[in-house]
């Protein structure tokens, strides 16, 4: 329990899953690709990183079997996949053949999905370059794939064979996409319980400046993240809890137009959470401003940021969690006790959401005198 010793080499974190164990490990800057591809290997990339690193990974990128991807939800939709799998026929995949995915958590469900399904399933191995995707959505074999204005309505358990992690990468990354990771970080340390939500929130304001404390912090979210997903690979009990924060993150998102990005989405999300839990008297008001202390600061900058409420009202009705006219939200009665249970979304419980997203602005004052 606790936090990682950085030490080097960086460790090897091995998870269990039902294609049998993969691993997890911290190197050097897209170690492994400096010489190019080895044969029969494919290289599929977020066009801004080969951008980013085309010095780095000159070799890999000077390769016939490159397909660049711009990382957007439009280029995540079932749509667009029969260009993907057209590129990679042409340059001649086979059953026996790697995936090579670099980039963030919208190139992971791509080749993801496209590992599951293309010749009945290819082996594929993962460089995450956003912290959102080493923190959390590298682990755990979920992709999700959008189907015309349906988001993530598709999607298999695949995990890689493979994830190389590259602190490095996080250097080219701006504070708000590190917010953003952050929230993820925050979300599974609050599941894991008092002591490791005290200990992010010591080691908050480090994260942005400091390598090894991210470098441990990483580590420890994916540590705790492997509990849940080794007993509950395919999401149906334990695993649920992982959701804290996520149904109303996502009405967030989607009630933005996506102006708030995922991971600060889901900050603001826990804390409504933490709001409904504690006007339902699963907590009481110390445990709730001890957490709205950690979360606040991590969407300082969108407090203001309008979140139109029947857009949002709308969003939260169609999470596919839900289960008839009931929704399914995940509340928690203190940090390590998070819980699934179903509510009427009644009066009540808009007045809820309502009054928080109304003193928001008020929430101001914490973010910036804790983000200094």
């Amino acid at each position: 329990m606790g936090v990682l010793a950085v030490t080097e080499p960086f460790p090897t974190m091995v998870i269990q899953s039902h294609r049998g164990p993969y691993q997890v490990r911290f190197g050097g800057l897209f170690e492994g690709l400096e010489k190019g591809l080895n044969q029969r290997e494919y290289l599929i990339i977020d066009r801004r990183v080969a951008d980013l690193y085309s010095k780095p990974l000159e070799a890999a990128l000077s390769s016939d079997s490159v397909l660049r991807i711009e990382a957007t939800e439009a280029n995540k939709s079932l749509e667009k996949f029969s260009f993907y799998v057209e590129q990679l026929l042409e340059s001649g995949v086979k059953r026996d053949s790697t995936l090579i995915a670099v980039g963030g958590g919208i190139l992971q469900d791509i080749v993801a999905f496209i590992a599951a399904t293309l010749h009945r399933g290819l082996a594929w191995r993962f460089y995450p370059t956003t912290l959102l995707a080493q923190a959390d959505s590298c682990i755990g074999s979920k992709s999700s794939v959008n189907v015309g204005r349906f988001k993530n309505q598709l999607g298999t358990f695949t995990p890689p064979q493979e994830i190389l992690i590259c602190p490095e990468v996080l250097d080219s990354l701006g504070r708000t996409e590190i917010q953003s990771g952050i929230g993820e970080m925050i979300k599974v340390h609050i599941i894991s319980g008092w002591e490791d939500t005290r200990t992010i929130a010591d080691h908050y304001r480090r994260l942005f400046s400091d390598k090894p404390s991210m470098v441990k912090t990483n580590w420890r979210s994916l540590e705790i993240k492997k509990q849940k997903i080794e007993v509950d690979e395919f999401d149906k009990n334990e695993r649920l809890v992982m959701n804290y924060g996520h149904s109303f993150g996502h009405a967030i998102e989607s009630a933005t137009g996506y102006a708030i990005p995922h991971g600060i989405a889901v900050t603001l999300g826990m804390d409504l959470a933490n709001e409904v839990s504690l006007r339902k008297g699963f907590i009481d008001e110390p445990v709730y401003e001890e957490l709205h202390a950690l979360l606040a600061p991590n969407y300082a900058g969108f407090e203001e940021h309008p979140i139109p409420k029947e857009p949002f009202f709308s969003a939260l009705t169609k999470d596919k969690k839900n289960i008839g006219a009931e929704l399914t939200l995940i509340l928690l009665r203190g940090p390590g006790k998070v819980f699934r249970s179903r509510y009427p979304h009644d009066a009540s419980f808009r007045s809820i959401c309502t009054d928080f997203f109304e003193r928001l602005p008020s929430a101001k004052g914490v973010s910036a005198c804790r983000s200094l």
